[in-house]
């Protein structure tokens, strides 16, 4: 009695006409010239954003934000994930959803990281310690840090690390053999 509509369960994963929000997935990456090549490849589009040690792809299918920080040394680790949605409510929407099901949150807004202004905040207290941000771009930015380059990896990781509550000042450390606006060691990036 099924139609060949009802059962093609994949024309139904998600509705066009809303805004999805897409999974982000940072990689540390050895060469970014080299990662670009090979994701603008895999993905059959070019980077969405490119800055020094630093790549963005914006995929639509499947909904992706792929993330590449040029870390030598580190290439093929996982640096962070996160979940970008459409805008500032969507992430105070899912920020109380986390609270009702008790899970603590560290609340960044208006910062500046990975080339962009955003407002997000990170969940804490994954079992495997792996790092989510549940972001919204609001601007994009010149500078990988905010005004001054006052935000660093070793807050952000001390703050996590700390009870639940703390502002942070979001993403990672610029190479030190590397120019002033590489990419990072630690979180972030939209």
């Amino acid at each position: 009695m099924a139609s060949s509509e009802q059962t093609d369960i994949d024309r139904y994963q998600y509705i066009l006409e809303v805004t999805v929000s897409r999974v982000q997935l940072a990689l540390n990456v050895n060469d970014i010239d080299e990662a670009v090549s090979f994701y603008a490849r895999l993905f059959g589009t070019g980077p969405a954003k490119r800055r020094p040690g630093y790549a963005n792809f914006a995929i639509t299918e499947p909904p992706l934000k792929l993330v590449l920080l040029e870390n030598p040394g580190q290439g093929g680790t996982l640096n962070h994930l996160g979940v970008e949605v459409a805008d500032a409510g969507a992430v105070d929407a899912e920020q109380a959803r986390l609270a009702e099901a008790g899970l603590a949150a560290v609340d960044e807004r208006d910062t500046t990281c990975c080339y962009a202004r955003q407002d997000k905040f990170w969940v804490t207290g994954a079992p495997g310690g792996e790092r989510w941000e549940i972001y919204t771009v609001l601007a994009d930015s010149l500078t990988f840090w905010g005004q001054g380059d006052e935000q660093r990896w070793d807050t952000v990781q001390a703050e996590l690390d700390a009870p639940a509550g703390q502002a942070t000042p979001c993403c990672g450390e610029p190479q030190a053999d590397g120019p002033a606006q590489n990419a990072t060691s630690g979180a972030c990036c939209g």
